[in-house]
């Protein structure tokens, strides 16, 4: 589920579809404009694996566990690669 199998399409691990959804973030987000503006994305892009809002939230819970992503106030933040590690 997190990278790619046999059964699971490249676009559609759960890396590929985090990474897809760090290009959402380029300025804090809803939850909902970024499952709006991701499927956007991925439609324009070619990308026809599909990917549910189950699956959409299972990459957030990654990028959550990565530190790459934090929710601020009800809106999904990217985090910097450079900042200090999130204080949990």
């Amino acid at each position: 589920m997190i990278t790619p199998t046999k059964g699971i399409a490249p676009d559609r691990c759960l890396l590929a579809v985090g990474a897809q959804i760090l290009l959402q973030l380029d300025e804090p987000r809803s939850v909902s404009q970024t499952w709006a503006r991701l499927k956007s994305w991925r439609a324009e892009h070619g990308h026809a694996s599909p990917v549910s809002f189950g699956w959409f939230v299972l990459a957030l819970d990654v990028l959550y566990s990565m530190g790459a992503i934090e929710l601020d106030q009800d809106v999904l933040v990217a985090r910097s690669m450079h900042a200090a590690p999130p204080e949990r």
